[in-house]
């Protein structure tokens, strides 16, 4: 796929507009967004990404609209696994909903920066060492083995957030406030000195948590195409409606109880194609002598098929044993696992502030399992 500059350069533009346009409305007028909002705007980004794909159809053909649609599918279900830990995050920290919007939407822009660089490293190494595809065949077999033995062990202890390095060199090295009347503000003056806000930890806790399932998601959506364009929209079109997602599907979430079991399946399905294809691709002096090994592809048809049937049959097979479950008042683990937002302190602390909410509606946050969890949280 040829792609000229003058596109790659209005593309990152238009991306940057529209995030940069995005953070201003959020940090002038921080609010909980109605049902009606979210899903005008997740309507909007889906239906782009649509179009873009329709796009790719008529300037370049079937087979890369279909390999753009495919890591568009995966990059989404992997994404709307990640709103588990966002939801346990949100309500570690106790952010008030009404800058919760916000909140994500900052992660968000930094995680995208991340996984750009991510993808420009990706297709540099793809491009020079075609072994690389071994690499991340066997990641990705190894991160699907792991996550499923997660899902049926039921680890209660190991579903909950912790805080990865960088938040616990932070919390030691700068002053941080408990108190949310910054709003969105990332430092205020308390007492005559300058601290870190909580909006500034939940932030780098969104950020870098996201930046850790890119090391399976981008991986696997190399697996599905090698054009870094068509990468990087992928991954745009997926994290511009986590937010949207994030508050309309809200419970329906811990009703996906199969979610990752449905995903470590998909996950090992890329894996496999990725081997394959670097089998086909071979040439390590060390297996067959350097030559190419004849082994079958995976069209981009059949992967494509593999991506709405796995996830088709989970979200189903999930719904059905969720309500089955519900028949019989029987809760999942995370149903009841609900966190007071006003008893919970930043980077693990517990504060007690009384009975009402930090959002002023006295309801309190709920929290969520987390089925799949980065390196620094396994």
């Amino acid at each position: 796929m040829d792609v000229p500059g003058w596109v790659w350069t209005a593309t990152l533009v238009l991306i940057t507009l529209v995030f940069a346009v995005d953070l201003l409305v959020l940090g002038r007028r921080p609010h909980e967004p109605s049902r009606k909002e979210v899903s005008v705007a997740l309507s909007i980004y889906i239906g782009l990404a649509v179009i873009f794909g329709l796009g790719v159809l008529m300037t370049s053909g079937g087979q890369l609209a279909a390999e753009f649609y495919a890591g568009w599918l995966m990059e989404y279900s992997l994404s709307i696994d990640n709103l588990f830990i966002f939801l346990i995050i949100m309500a570690k920290f106790g952010v008030p909903r009404r800058y919760q919007q916000f909140a994500l939407m900052v992660g968000i822009v930094m995680a995208l920066v991340l996984r750009a660089i991510f993808i420009l490293v990706g297709a540099a190494a793809i491009e020079r060492w075609s072994w690389v595809f071994y690499l991340f065949g066997a990641f990705l077999i190894y991160t699907a083995i792991k996550l499923a033995m997660e899902n049926i062990g039921h680890d209660d202890e190991e579903d909950d957030f912790q805080e990865n390095a960088l938040l616990r060199w932070v919390g030691k090295r700068f002053p941080v406030t408990q108190s949310w009347e910054g709003g969105t503000k990332l430092r205020i003056v308390e007492s005559g000195k300058r601290v870190l806000t909580p909006m500034a930890i939940v932030i780098l806790a969104l950020g870098t948590t996201d930046l850790l399932f890119a090391l399976d998601s981008i991986p696997a959506i190399f697996g599905l195409t090698q054009e870094p364009y068509l990468v990087l929209m992928a991954n745009v079109f997926a994290l511009m409606g986590l937010r949207q997602l994030y508050f309309l599907l809200g419970d329906l979430l811990k009703r996906l109880v199969y979610l990752g079991l449905g995903l470590s399946v998909l996950l090992a399905f890329i894996g496999v194609k990725l081997i394959l294809h670097a089998m086909h691709e071979n040439e390590l002096p060390f297996i067959n002598g350097g030559e190419h090994i004849g082994v079958p592809e995976v069209p981009i048809w059949l992967s494509l098929t593999a991506i709405v049937g796995i996830l088709g049959v989970t979200a189903v097979a999930s719904l059905i044993t969720s309500r089955r479950d519900a028949a019989r008042g029987i809760t999942h683990e995370g149903d009841e696992a609900r966190l007071d937002i006003n008893e919970v302190g930043l980077l693990g602390g517990t504060q007690h502030h009384g009975k009402e909410s930090a959002d002023g509606s006295g309801e309190s946050a709920a929290s969520s399992t987390a089925t799949r969890k980065g390196p620094e949280q396994h």
